[in-house]
């Protein structure tokens, strides 16, 4: 396992640039937790490289990428604690090469790639840098082959609802600091939203049609991903079902803003993340069911139904 000091700043790199996931990860077993800090590090220290406003080289870029991609993988030595860390954590844990390569690739994409055409381009992105850090935190839970293997569907759906959820969040950070759009172009054409509709922070009647479909198309993710948490081990269930409705919260706060994420980012308070934090515990405590804490706690509604869940307090009485 890493070494104390490089778990402390792998800690601290999660508290401060993560603290919705890093909540949920305090409530991991041990075992995980000091991992998770150790991944959530390296996926940031990639991350930075490309999320920069101050016009950067990209080779340059692509260079420093190449450099943690081959300290990550043990082929160059590094002096680097979250580098050294990952990469006596990936050895551990039997995280395949091909993750690592995956992830990076997709960090790379951020550097080439500012808009994406599909739902199937976007997804194809999200393959590196979604769905690879969840099967990396499947084999850190000590998953064997097959559990991952019965798992993997559920895990890349519930990723793949996270980082579209962020998406969807952060639409006005995306293009005024980074010059990016992440809701697929042929989205934006179907409802007539313009690029400029975006940065002059227009909330048009497409715009908000355009984001009510993206919502619900990634509402169907959270709903198969969630039905995968059970698959888990039981002592990593809790906390994944907290991050869960930890990121689900935030459609219910676009929604309550008329879907306006133009003007501001919608931010998800310490108090509203300590509400959800106990009615999520007094359901999982009562039933230990994933699925049905999720349902009766967060902003997703079961499928068939067209409303997200009522609040309601911990003993299931509207709030």
């Amino acid at each position: 396992m890493p070494e104390s000091d490089q778990i402390d700043v792998s800690r601290r790199i999660h508290k401060q640039t993560g603290r919705t996931f890093y909540l949920a990860t305090r409530l991991l077993p041990e075992r995980v937790r000091r991992a998770t800090y150790v991944l959530y590090a390296f996926f940031r220290v990639a991350d930075e490289v490309v999320d920069r406003t101050d016009a950067p080289d990209p080779e340059q870029q692509r260079a420093e990428l190449e450099r943690i991609r081959a300290a990550a993988l043990g082929e160059r030595d590094t002096d680097d604690a979250v580098l050294s860390a990952f990469h006596e954590l990936a050895t551990r844990y039997n995280i395949a090469d091909a993750e690592v390569d995956v992830f990076v690739d997709a960090m790379v994409q951020d550097i080439e790639t500012a808009r994406y055409e599909t739902d199937a381009d976007l997804e194809a992105y999200m393959r590196g840098s979604a769905v690879a850090v969840a099967n990396m935190m499947m084999a850190a839970m000590g998953m064997d082959d097959d559990e991952q293997a019965e798992a993997r569907p559920h895990a890349a759906a519930l990723a793949e609802a996270f980082q579209l959820t962020n998406f969807l969040r952060d639409v006005r950070e995306d293009i005024h600091d980074y010059g990016r759009v992440y809701i697929p172009q042929e989205t934006l054409r179907q409802y007539d939203v313009t690029e400029a509709d975006l940065a002059e922070a227009r909330v048009t009647d497409g715009f908000v049609a355009a984001m009510s479909r993206e919502l619900r198309r990634t509402e169907s993710l959270y709903r198969e991903g969630v039905a995968g948490i059970r698959m888990l081990p039981e002592d990593c269930q809790f906390g994944v079902l907290l991050a869960a409705v930890f990121y689900a919260e935030h459609h219910r706060l676009i929604r309550d803003r008329d879907h306006d994420v133009l003007s501001e980012t919608p931010q998800l308070s310490r108090l509203r993340r300590g509400y959800l934090l106990v009615r999520t515990y007094l359901h999982w405590r009562r039933h230990r069911d994933p699925e049905a804490a999720f349902y009766a706690v967060s902003a997703v509604s079961r499928a068939g139904e067209d409303d997200p869940a009522p609040e309601v307090d911990g003993v299931g009485q509207p709030a």
